[in-house]
Parts: C-alpha cells; structure tokens; sequence
C-alpha cells in the first residue's frame, strides 16, 4: 500500500524509503534565511535538536538527539507552524504524522554532502500563480472522503472537512546539487527531468505533513477553512514551505543509494537499524530565547 500510495501522490519514482518525525520544538527562528536572529514567522522543528538560530553544521547537528525514528538521520527540517484560528486565540494543530520521504533514489548520483542545505516552496506566496506545483509538487489534499483539488487552487486549504478529518501537505525539495559549490542546488523537474551542467543528482526528499483537525474542529467546517499557516493569511495555505539541513551519517547516506525500484528499503546504518527511535528525548536546545507564543512572535518581527 506504501508504494501504490506514493505512487499516486508523486508519479513514478525508483527506489525510496521514508521516515517519521515526531515534532520536538515550535520557535520563531530560521537560520537559514535568518540567521542568528529571533525574527521568523513560527515554525514547527523535526529531526535533530541541535538547532538554535545559528546555522549549524553537518557535524553539529550529528551531536543532537533525533526525534525522527531513524538515529541514522540527524538532519533537521522544518515548516511553517499550522494554527486554527478562533477569533484572537491561535492554536496549533500537530500534525499526526510528519514523514520525510526520499525519493527517486535509483537516479541519483551522489548521497547527500555534508553541510548541504535547501529552502523548497515560496514563504511568501499568496495565490496559485505564486507557487509552481510541477516542480515543488505543493498541494493540499484530503486523505480520504470528498477531495476538491480539482475545483479550487490545489496549494490551497481544502474548502471544507476532510474524511476522518486528516488534511495533507506535500512538498518537494531540489535534488541537483553543484559538489563545488553546495549553495547552488536545483530541481531535474525544471531542467528536463536532468539536473543541470555541472551539477549531481541526489536523492528526491519530499515532505508529507498530515494534520488531524477533529480535536480542534470537532463538528467540521464549510468554506473559508478557518485555518492559518504562520507565514501566510486566513483560509490561505499558498505559503507551506520547508527547510533542510543535512545531518546523515555518512556510511548511512551512502547506504541510501543502494535503494531499488519500487521496494521500501530501511536505511541503516552504524548508529541502528533504520526504524529505531532512539531512548533520547529531543527538545529545545535554547529555551530561555526565542518564542513559541503566536502573537509575541508577531512583535518580535517588527
């Protein structure tokens, strides 16, 4: 079921494994695009918790408890925190499950490098002609019952309740990098399906970030969806994006390229087998900065 599901969500693919993460912090950090300051819109964090606002290295994330179910992957990502909105009161909704799913791995050239980076998807995208869905693949969707895709922008909220209230986000990140120069990443999708002059294929990650709205919507809604990404409005959901920062194990890494076909393969790796949460708890490594609270974060943007 694993296959024939990723299958309809993404097109073909070769070789693949996935990963679930438990989110560990919700913080108004990005040290990606803002680096070492505490002025981002919020954002939920997942996988190594050896991240403040400063940009980390491979090697620092790798000092980190994991809070993904793969002590192999000390990467870390993050999104946008997704909050239902009740007049002045935002609450967020955690997602039930959060997987990072590798991709495409039968095509790749080269694993990850160490200290790689990438940013997919537009934080400050406002409608469908923002985004680009052939190459990032964003799209909101439901689980199961009554899907609208296709009768309103496919990277906005579902326009009223999904069965077994379950709504999903996808999204996909660059998957050709320079080895030179790691800044300079691109997608195979933008160039042909081949990564550009110069540059390697790596594996195809791609985030699939499922919330349950029941506890928060017990009766359901009907139109505006009454939900708001922290980077965006209202009812909106143009904005999801997503953050990476590679902290694989080096022999594990590799050992992800051994991926064939449509089979789901485990990575291991010398820290464990592939589907082992380790007995450390992740958790903020900076609490007494920063914030976790909506509408401070607002004030601390300026």
């Amino acid at each position: 079921m694993r296959g024939a599901t990723i299958i309809a969500l993404a097109g073909t693919v070769a070789g693949l494994t996935d990963i679930e993460h438990k989110p560990f912090m919700r913080k108004n950090i990005d040290p990606l695009v803002s680096p070492g300051k505490y002025v981002s819109h919020m954002h939920s964090f997942y996988g190594s918790d050896a991240i403040t606002k400063d940009l980390p290295t491979t090697e620092q994330l790798q000092k980190g408890c994991p809070s993904g179910e793969n002590p192999n992957d000390l990467s870390v990502y993050w999104a946008p925190t997704l909050y239902y909105v009740n007049g002045e009161t935002y609450t967020e909704i955690y997602p039930a499950t959060f997987k990072t799913y590798y991709e495409n791995i039968d095509k790749a050239e080269i694993p990850f490098p160490r200290n790689f980076h990438s940013i997919a998807g537009n934080a400050s995208a406002k409608s469908q002609s923002d985004i680009n869905e052939k190459i990032t693949a964003i799209t909101w969707w439901c689980d199961t019952g009554n899907d609208d895709r296709n009768s309103r922008p496919r990277a906005a909220f579902p326009r009223s309740t999904c069965g077994a209230h379950m709504q999903q986000a996808i999204l996909r990140f660059p998957d050709c990098v320079d080895p030179t120069n790691i800044k300079n990443y691109s997608y195979a999708a933008a160039n042909g399906g081949k990564c550009p002059s110069r540059m390697k294929r790596m594996p195809s990650l791609r985030f699939s970030a499922r919330y349950d709205t029941r506890k928060a919507i017990p009766k359901g809604w009907n139109g505006v969806p009454p939900f708001k990404l922290a980077c965006g409005q209202i009812g909106e959901g143009y904005c999801f994006h997503g953050d990476f920062i590679n902290g694989w194990y080096e022999d594990s890494a590799r050992n992800m390229l051994k991926a064939k076909g449509q089979t789901f393969m485990g990575i291991d790796g010398a820290h464990g087998p592939g589907k082992q949460y380790s007995k450390c708890k992740a958790k903020d490594a900076d609490p007494s900065h920063g914030t976790s609270d909506y509408h401070k974060s607002l004030e601390m943007m300026g």
